[in-house]
């Protein structure tokens, strides 16, 4: 398998870690769902995760599935490696 750039490791970290505080955050929020800075803190984080997600998917490509990701003309969801392969 060819190497990957430090930069496909940066951007999928920060998107784990993102993703990691909108989990915590609606665990939170079942339980105190009046707590308005957690529903800012939430939205703010859904905001940020797209936005990571956008940027990963423009260098190099599909990150999810099932409609979750646009394709491009070559239908390239699964060119990329695997989850368990980085």
């Amino acid at each position: 398998m060819k190497q990957l750039p430090d930069e496909y490791y940066q951007l999928l970290e920060e998107i784990q870690a993102a993703d990691f505080v909108l989990v915590e955050l609606t665990l939170y929020l079942d339980t105190h769902p009046d707590d308005m800075q957690a529903l800012q803190q939430f939205n703010q984080f859904v905001k940020y995760s797209k936005q990571l997600k956008k940027v990963f998917e423009s260098k190099f490509g599909p990150l999810q599935q099932f409609g979750n990701s646009f394709t491009d003309a070559n239908w390239s969801w699964g060119k990329g490696p695997w989850p368990w392969q980085v």
